[in-house]
């Protein structure tokens, strides 16, 4: 039996209007998350101390790390250190614009539990086995109504894994692992739709187990693809790259 900590963040939002040219808009929704076993105060001390050694040189940040919003010179060292840290990666990304209209018929919060279930069954089973105990510590989403649906979408989800899951919906920045997922999942999304990220080939790749696209890529990114027809994560194609994680995933469940 072993402790396992998944801290989950989401990326986008949640209409279908938007798209890469659109003020605000998002390409994609998806979930990215990174895992602990057992053990990780040393790693949430190193945190701390990050977050406090910045005070001291006069860059307070009251809510913590937040990827999109902080310096270069922050994430130089935040990057740094999820690589000494070095937390499993996975992550999961729907194109909006390639969802079925029976989909967006459903509404947003539709998107938002599909996105979670695409996600978190398989990778779930992968990360802790039968007799463990999976602590999945997501980031709460907005407030009110919408928080709490989305919470009852996230209990849902986990009620149909043969896991023991003890859900726990934080905010940000009440977590240094929720602050780690997403640092890794915004490499990972400017990388996938084509934007520079130094950070994400030394600190995120190497940990990175899966990368899901199960809605394919919207068009406009795809031509930002190599010519050798590899994807921008240095991957495969998305195709064959589907077909491996799913037969990935098929080998873990036996």
């Amino acid at each position: 039996m072993a402790d396992v900590y998944m801290y989950a963040d989401e990326t986008g939002n949640l209409d279908y209007e938007g798209g890469s040219d659109k003020q605000g808009a998002s390409t994609y929704f998806g979930f990215g998350t990174a895992v602990f076993h057992g053990e990780h105060g040393e790693e949430l001390w190193q945190g701390q101390q990050l977050r406090a050694d910045l005070a001291h040189h006069g860059l307070q940040l009251p809510r913590g790390f937040h990827a999109v919003n902080d310096t270069t010179r922050t994430r130089n060292q935040m990057f740094g250190l999820i690589k000494n840290q070095a937390p499993r990666f996975d992550m999961t990304f729907l194109c909006k614009s390639n969802a079925y209209s029976s989909v967006r018929r459903q509404g947003e919060m539709y998107l938002y539990k599909m996105a979670w279930f695409l996600h978190f069954k398989e990778i779930a089973t992968q990360v802790a086995a039968r007799d463990d105990t999976l602590y999945a510590i997501v980031s709460s989403l907005g407030t009110n109504a919408r928080a709490t649906a989305a919470k009852t979408a996230i209990e849902d989800v986990c009620g149909q894994v043969n896991r023991e899951i003890v859900l726990c919906v934080w905010d940000c920045s009440t977590a240094w692992g929720l602050q780690v997922a997403d640092y890794g999942l915004w490499a990972a999304q400017r990388v996938l739709e084509g934007k520079r990220c130094t950070w994400y080939e030394p600190c995120v790749r190497p940990t990175l187990k899966s990368f899901f696209t199960p809605w394919g890529q919207s068009s406009a990114q795809m031509c930002r693809l190599s010519p050798k027809g590899r994807d921008p994560l240095g991957l495969l194609s998305p195709a064959l790259l589907v077909h491996r994680i799913n037969r990935s995933r098929a080998r873990a469940a036996r």
